[in-house]
Order: structure tokens, then C-alpha cells, then sequence
């Protein structure tokens, strides 16, 4: 505790308020809230031996404080998680995804306002319309608005095409758009047709499937088929949608639900947002809290900055289990939505399954994630663990390098390197090697100069090519991996461990050691050498491939006078192929950039006189 922190605490007040604690850089790493800021701030700086890591790791880096009076304990909910939301300061419990659900903005003041989806809701005097829990519902209800209702969704000035009287577009001649743009519906009855859609989006479709029907009826009495035909489409497509929702009440039911779980050290919230009596959505939130922070302390956090932004509040928002500061929060958020707002844990009946459905799912979560991880760790670090123990290596390796080679009958030779870093692939740090000796076919000759030009650009320290690798893998047997010896010797990097991998086997060849490793069937170490190896082999053929192609084409063009590298290219980029320079016209040839009439004609005659040699090479050969 420095000198500035001595005084200030004498000057603390009983009141309640808000505190900000900063470190030596003037960051703010936690906000708190009291009802007392005197007798709360000063615990932290008395004795230790009570407070858990977290409060002690943070006591030491506090080098000044502040503090904000507020006139009750609702007030200073509400600052600190304003303050919470803006500093995420790193000695409080986070929101770690901070999901901004969308939201669907309309202008009522203007005489002819679009539906706009956006991800934050402004003061501006427009109607938001959300947030929309699940984002398959409001694409399927923003489609079946566009098909149904003639909603302009263009960005046009209305007023200017009014004005100079413009033609309306398509969408107008195919009925989905009742075409504002050009003075064909009046603001009264765009607006009538708006407040229909703004009803249906709210999930108001009983009054308006009872209209529809008598609007079907009336139609169909009057003959008017087309238009009854239309209306029915509607009516299934709003009745279709409704079907997507999970029924789980009988009574007009809107609730948020809350669940928290904790598994090792992950911990997760998980949401049910029930609407009209009907699940619409669900969501998961990871939080950032250490193992002593009290359940109800992280579901406190998470609730001031879940709604923090929120432009829409239900009635009822129901715990799995208790949070603390309950009443501030309920007092907080009936502040926020203007209307009360009741937070609490029910004890019995159809809310409380509904709070135990989402604190099963939260766990499901759970169980599910730790499996993966699981799973990933087996086949990656895992994996790793036990290779290194059956090679005998002292340390696990990190970073694994496998090279492998490429040709078709000794030409266009191409070698690549393949990476995995804790058992995955790191594709940043693939390199690939066109081999510029004359390997003739020769794996030996085109492996050797792929290790040489590796290890030379890593002695010159280019950054594409360190760190070194802690085991090199070389695809083949014996001679492949004495050949990855001979090199490592010649830089003086004969500590790095090597091994081969015969072709189509997991047999592992070790220097020094006459009988190869078997890799254990259908193990963990055998999966990663063959994921290792498959990689190197697909990577090797991608190169090779694109290097054949584009010299089969250019093998094909060379034999054409007056036809150079740089018209070869712009001949390629024209085509793209073979065939379609083949079939061009004289015409379509001479528009190329840099081919000249007399270019375009040798190259036309070179591909149909009829006495020309057949020496023409397929992009596929």
C-alpha cells in the first residue's frame, strides 16, 4: 500500500458507490460495487490470509484508486456494469463471447422506411425490433416478409425518383415491391402494410392469420382466384414458420432462463428464450472466472452484462440458481425496461423444468466440449507423448517437419515441407521447393537439395523457415533418411532427431537401429504419422500438378512464331486454357492485349492447318 492509497483511504465515505482500481499504467483492472465504499475498499488492503489468489495476485498490482457516490445499491449496480462493459477490466468476471444479437431497425418518421438488420440499437427515434434470438428464424422471417409483403428493400431516394418521375424496377414487376419509388401506394397505406409486417416479426400472428383467412374468403367469394391463391401461400408459409418454434407452454409466456455449470475449468451459462409460450431460441456463454468465484457471483456478472445493451427486456427471468444481488438486478432492470421486471429461482412447476432443461443442456455443453478436447489433445499433444516414447527422444517434440517428393517420369521434380505444431497442421509454415537439379527422376538427388536449400535459409535466419525442427520425418526408408543425416551433419545440426517412414507401412526406420519400428494398430502416434504423411503427399501433387499444367500449356504455345513469354501470359489469362485458345477466332485472338494481327494469325493457323505435328499436351496429361 504506497502513500496515496493511505490517504484516500481515510477520505472514504460510508456511502454507496462505485470503486475503480489501477495498476502502475493507469489501467483499470476491476471495478467494484458497495454499499459501504469505506469499509468495503479498505478490506482489500488489510490483513491477506483470508483473501483468495485472485484478491491477493490483484492487491499487489493496485497502485491508486477512485471512486463514484451513487445514492442507492440499484445505482451502483447499473454503473458497474456500464463501467464492466466498457474497461472489461482483468480482475472481474467476463462475458467471453459478448454476443450482439440482431436487432431489425425501422424509421417510422420517414413515409417510406425499409427493414434494416443491425447488431446495436441507437437512441435515434427509430423502432427496433428484437433482439432476435435465432438467427435461422429472422432469416426465414426476413424471407417470407420479402416474399409475402412488397416491402421496398432498395436504398434509393424515394423523394428524388418521385421527383423525376423514374420507372420502377424489377422488383416491382414481379410483385415484390408495391414500387414507393414511383407514387403507386401512398404513405398511409405503406404504412398500414409496415405495421402488418412489424406485427408479424413480433410474433403477433394469430390476428393476422384470422385476417388473412378472411381476406381469402372474401377474395374467393368474389372470383378473385389469383389473389385468393395468394393469400392461402401466405398463410402456409406464416403457419410453416410457426412450426419451427418449440411449444413448451400453453399461456402467452415470455421468460429468459438461466442456467450456470462449471466442469475443470471451463464455466458456461446457458439461455432458453421462451416467447409466446414457445422456445425460439437458445444460447451458450462462456465466462472468464477462476475456481473461487461463487456461482452466484459469476451469474450476478453475467446478467449486468448480458442486458447491459439489451433494448428489450421480458417480464421474468428465471435462475437455475441463485444470483447474487437478486433484488438490485430485478431493481435494475425494471429501471431499464420501464415496467417491473421480476428476477428469481422457481421452485416448482413448468418454470422450474424450464430452468432444469437449460441447466441439463448446460452441462451436456459441457461434457460434450471436454470431450472434444479430449479427443483433440489424443490426437495431437497425446499422440505426441507417446511417439516420443516409443522413438525414446528426451523431449516431446513440438514441431514436426515431414518432406516428401513429386514428378511424373523425372520432370517438373517439386518437394514440399510439411509442419504440425502440437500434433496439427501448420499451414502458415508449409514451404514448397521446386527442385532445379536434374533429379531425372531420382528421390534421393531431389530430397538432398530440398534439405540443403531449408537448412541454408535457416542458418540465414529467414524468418519462413525457423524455429528448426524438433523431429524431421522423412517420407521413404533407409537411404531417404541417411541422405536427411548427411545434410543435418554437413550445418552441424546432427542433434535433431530423424526418422523415415517406409512407403504404405508405419514402419519407422531410427539411425543406428537395423530392425524398423511397427507403429501399435490403430493408435494414436500411428494416425499422427499417417496424417503427418498423407499431408506432405498432398501438398507435394498440389504444387507439382500446377507447375505441369501451366508448362504443358507453355509447351504447346513455345512451338508458335512471334509467340514470347509475355504474350504466352496474356494469352493464358485470356483463356485460361489450352482448348479455348484452340477454338478462338481470328477476332477474339487479336483482342488480346499485346497479340498484334499478325500474332493472332500464326497462332490460329498453328492449331488448324492440317498439317500440323500433333505435339499438343494436355493441361491433364
Amino acid at each position: 500500500m504506497n502513500q496515496i492509497i493511505e490517504e484516500k483511504l481515510k477520505l472514504l465515505p460510508s456511502s454507496p458507490g462505485v470503486y475503480k482500481m489501477f495498476n502502475a499504467a493507469g489501467e483499470i483492472i476491476y471495478v467494484g460495487k458497495a454499499i459501504s465504499l469505506k469499509n468495503r475498499v479498505r478490506q482489500y488492503f488489510q490483513s491477506s490470509k483470508n483473501h483468495p489468489p485472485k484478491v491477493t495476485a490483484m492487491v499487489r498490482q493496485i497502485a491508486d484508486f477512485e471512486y463514484i457516490r451513487v445514492a442507492n445499491e440499484t445505482e451502483a449496480f447499473s454503473l458497474e456494469s456500464n463501467l464492466i462493459k466498457e474497461f472489461k477490466p482483468k480482475y472481474n468476471i467476463l462475458l467471453k463471447d459478448d454476443k450482439h444479437f440482431p436487432y431489425l431497425r425501422v424509421d417510422l418518421k420517414q413515409d417510406f422506411p425499409r427493414l434494416e438488420v443491425v447488431r446495436r440499437v441507437k437512441k435515434d427515434g427509430a423502432k427496433y425490433l428484437g433482439p432476435f434470438l435465432s438467427g435461422l428464424l429472422l432469416r426465414d422471417g426476413l424471407a417470407l416478409v420479402r416474399e409475402h409483403y412488397p416491402i421496398r428493400q432498395c436504398k434509393k431516394d424515394i423523394a428524388r425518383m418521385i421527383a423525376r418521375r423514374e420507372r420502377p424496377c424489377l422488383m416491382y414487376h414481379i410483385g415484390k415491391c408495391c414500387a414507393p419509388c414511383s407514387g403507386e401506394i401512398s404513405r398511409e397505406a405503406y404504412h398500414k402494410l409496415l405495421d402488418e409486417v412489424l406485427s408479424f416479426l413480433s410474433g403477433n400472428t394469430t390476428d393476422i392469420l384470422r385476417s388473412l383467412s378472411e381476406q381469402m374468403a372474401a377474395a374467393s367469394e368474389a372470383m378473385d382466384f389469383e389473389r385468393a391463391a395468394a393469400l392461402r401461400d401466405r398463410i402456409r408459409a406464416i403457419e410453416s414458420l410457426n412450426e419451427k418454434q418449440v411449444v413448451i407452454a400453453t399461456t402467452n409466456t415470455m421468460l429468459d432462463v438461466f442456467a450456470l455449470a462449471r466442469l475443470e475449468t471451463s464455466t458456461l451459462v446457458f439461455a432458453l428464450f421462451v416467447r409466446n409460450g414457445k422456445v425460439i431460441g437458445t444460447e451458450k456463454f462462456r465466462m472468464d472466472a477462476d475456481a473461487e468465484e461463487s456461482d452466484a457471483d459469476i451469474l450476478s456478472a453475467f446478467l449486468s452484462q448480458y442486458y447491459a445493451e439489451s433494448a428489450s427486456f421480458v417480464p421474468e427471468v428465471l435462475l437455475y440458481q441463485d444470483a447474487s444481488d437478486m433484488e438490485a438486478i430485478s431493481q435494475w432492470l425494471t429501471g431499464l425496461a420501464g415496467r417491473k421486471v421480476e428476477v428469481h429461482r422457481p421452485q416448482r412447476g413448468e418454470k422450474r423444468r424450464l430452468a432444469e432443461m437449460a441447466y441439463r443442456n448446460c452441462l451436456d455443453v459441457l461434457e460434450k466440449d471436454a470431450s472434444l478436447q479430449k479427443r483433440a489433445w489424443e490426437r495431437g499433444e497425446g499422440a505426441l507423448t507417446q511417439l516420443s516414447a516409443i522413438l525414446g527422444l528426451e523431449t516431446v517434440p513440438t514441431r514436426l517437419e515431414c518432406f516428401d517428393n513429386s514428378h511424373i517420369q523425372g520432370r517438373d521434380t517439386v518437394s514440399s515441407m510439411v509442419v504440425f505444431t502440437d500434433g496439427q497442421p501448420d499451414k502458415s509454415a508449409y514451404r514448397r521447393f521446386r527442385i532445379r537439379a536434374e533429379a531425372g527422376g531420382n528421390d534421393l538427388v531431389a530430397m538432398r537439395e530440398a534439405l540443403m536449400r531449408r537448412f541454408q535459409k535457416a542458418e540465414e535466419n529467414e524468418a519462413g523457415f525457423l524455429p528448426l525442427p524438433d523431429l524431421l520425418v522423412m517420407d521413404g526408408g533407409p537411404a531417404q533418411l541417411q541422405v536427411a543425416l548427411e545434410v543435418l551433419e554437413s550445418f552441424s545440426l546432427d542433434f535433431i532427431p530423424s526418422i523415415g517412414l517406409a512407403e504404405l507401412s508405419e514402419t519407422i526406420y531410427i539411425p543406428g537401429e537395423e530392425t524398423p519400428i511397427q507403429l501399435p494398430r490403430n493408435s494414436a502416434p500411428q494416425h499422427l504419422i499417417e496424417r503427418l504423411r498423407d499431408e506432405a503427399h498432398r501438398f507435394a501433387i498440389s504444387y507439382h500438378r500446377n507447375i505441369h499444367n501451366r508448362n504443358a500449356l507453355y509447351s504447346v504455345l513455345d512451338s508458335i512464331p512471334g509467340v514470347g513469354d509475355k504474350r504466352k501470359r496474356a494469352l493464358f489469362d485470356a483463356f485460361l486454357t489450352i482448348e479455348a485458345i484452340k477454338a478462338a477466332s481470328i477476332e477474339e485472338l487479336n483482342a488480346v492485349a499485346l497479340i498484334d494481327a499478325r500474332t493472332a494469325e500464326s497462332v490460329f493457323q498453328y492449331f488448324h492447318r492440317e498439317d500440323r505435328p500433333n505435339t499438343e499436351s494436355s493441361p491433364a496429361d
